[in-house]
């Protein structure tokens, strides 16, 4: 078992900048890959970037690329995303998950948090 905790988010105007964080505990080791989605009222969730644990590879949604970063502490028990130059469209619950082995869809990350809120007001 995974346990996931998010925190960091918050409300910022266009252009601001927020880091989220995920903690992570319990079989820390079990994991392939972690990411970050997003889910805004009345739309589907979207993913929006993933580091692989042991390459440390980093791939990113397109709309977010050049504005987000996502990246781990040293120990690898926390996972970040550095949201910088931050839009309406950025506004979104903000989950990070984590799968045991490689990801082809978002139903291939067995653990999840509960979220975080993301608001960018214009």
């Amino acid at each position: 078992q995974v346990q996931l905790v998010e925190s960091g988010g918050g409300s910022v105007q266009t252009g601001g900048s927020l880091r989220l964080s995920c903690e992570v505990s319990g079989s820390t080791d079990s994991r392939y890959c972690m990411g970050w989605f997003r889910q805004a009222p009345g739309k589907e969730r979207e993913w929006v970037a993933s580091i692989y644990m042991r390459s440390g590879s980093t791939y990113y949604v397109d709309s977010v690329k050049g504005r987000f970063t996502v990246s781990q502490s040293n120990a690898k028990n926390t996972l970040y995303l550095q949201m910088n130059s931050l839009k309406p469209e950025d506004t979104a619950m903000y989950y990070c998950a984590a799968a045991t082995y490689y990801p082809t869809s978002p139903r291939d990350y067995n653990y999840w948090g509960q979220g975080t809120q993301v608001t960018v007001s214009s």
